[in-house]
């Protein structure tokens, strides 16, 4: 049985509800070069604003799922949601 294609925006509708809608992206995704100290707290401000956030979870299911490699996701970093995904694979 054939399965019809759904609306891409079914996927992502959650983003209207987002903590983060509308903010300078720059809170959530690191300048070139950003390092050490700089980048934990740029994350931390980021995860703070997803801490309060209603589609937090969804947020990061989506960025674990779509294998994303930048940003803050529903609270997660970059290396938070690789660790994730190494876990996950049994590793």
């Amino acid at each position: 049985m054939h399965n019809a294609p759904r609306p891409l925006l079914v996927d992502w509708q959650w983003q209207q509800r987002a903590a983060c809608r509308g903010m300078n992206s720059a809170t959530f995704f690191s300048p070139t070069g950003e390092r050490g100290r700089a980048r934990r707290v740029r994350e931390d401000r980021a995860r703070r604003i997803c801490a309060g956030c209603e589609v937090r979870t969804v947020c990061a299911a989506t960025a674990l799922r779509h294998g994303e490699t930048y940003g803050v996701w529903g609270g997660l970093s970059r290396d938070e949601r690789r660790r994730l995904d190494h876990e996950a694979a049994g590793g």
